[in-house]
């Protein structure tokens, strides 16, 4: 792993350079985000704390105490909104699962260290609020993709009784991280991100899941075959360093690259989607 070579590392890392599809299958997301919103009829919009970038989209269930999967959108943690991911919600409505779509503020206005604990407030208010999306607080799973990945490994491991004192020990039965990132000394050392993402050899340390000590929950890492050969490792990694018993799953998808990946999860006929239903205990 060449880190003292700036090319190498943008080749590995700049996804939209890697796939020529990348503004077609955004803005796919965007129309179809947009057609869930108008199907769904979701609550919008709604606060969970009072800075900027903190509000969510609730798309509740048919019934009440339903199982609640909670997806963070990525970006690297600078790009991207709940908005461009609706797209995710209609099946596992139809699956019998409420979802939530946080927002969060985008660097460079913010750290990361911030971002994390902005979820860390979304999560907190969905357990406190299920009256709102008719989910079950004791059901409450997570997934991410890419710097959504990462918020989602970071939250498995979180001690949420310094959050709140409220909250259970265990808030989440599980993650799912897709094309997550677990070793951020890369990401503070390729180009096209630094001035973004200001990350320093000490916030690395600090927001790097891969060497968190093993958290009781279970993750599942996904990563789509086609994708550079770091998100392979970053994949790779998180399994190898937390084990099979905290990380069960461990897989690449064929013939998908770090943006079509995501559909799967959308798509009930695929085991992504099958996977998190499983995390919903609706598998």
């Amino acid at each position: 792993m060449p880190l003292d070579d700036p090319a190498w590392l943008d080749a590995q890392y700049n996804n939209r350079a890697r796939v020529p599809q990348t503004a077609q299958i955004l803005a796919r997301w965007a129309e179809s985000s947009k057609l869930a919103r108008e199907r769904l009829q979701g609550k919008l919009d709604i606060r969970y704390g009072d800075q900027p970038g903190e509000a969510l989209d609730v798309f509740p269930a048919a019934h009440a105490g339903a199982p609640v999967l909670v997806f963070i959108h990525g970006g690297y943690w600078r790009t991207l909104d709940k908005a461009d991911q609706s797209f995710i919600a209609p099946a596992f409505v139809e699956a019998g699962a409420t979802v939530v779509v946080p927002n969060y503020a985008l660097c460079p206005s913010v750290t990361i260290e911030t971002i994390a604990l902005q979820m860390t407030r979304a999560l907190a208010w969905v357990w406190r609020n299920p009256g709102v999306h008719s989910g079950d607080p004791n059901r409450i799973a997570i997934a991410g993709h890419s710097a959504g990945g990462h918020l989602a490994a970071m939250l498995l491991s979180c001690r949420w009784k310094e959050v709140g004192d409220d909250l259970p020990l265990r808030l989440l039965q599980g993650a799912l991280s897709i094309s997550g990132l677990y070793d951020l000394e890369p990401i503070r050392l390729t180009p096209f991100l630094q001035a973004d993402l200001q990350l320093t050899p000490q916030s690395v340390k600090r927001l790097s899941p891969a060497f968190f000590p093993r958290p009781r929950g279970t993750l599942y890492a996904v990563a789509g075959l086609d994708e550079s050969d770091e998100f392979l490792r970053q994949n790779q990694l998180i399994r190898d360093q937390w084990g099979p018993t905290s990380v069960p799953v461990c897989e690449t998808v064929v013939g998908r690259d770090h943006f079509t990946v995501l559909h799967d999860l959308a798509d009930p006929a695929c085991r992504l989607h099958e996977l998190a239903l499983r995390l919903l205990g609706l598998r």
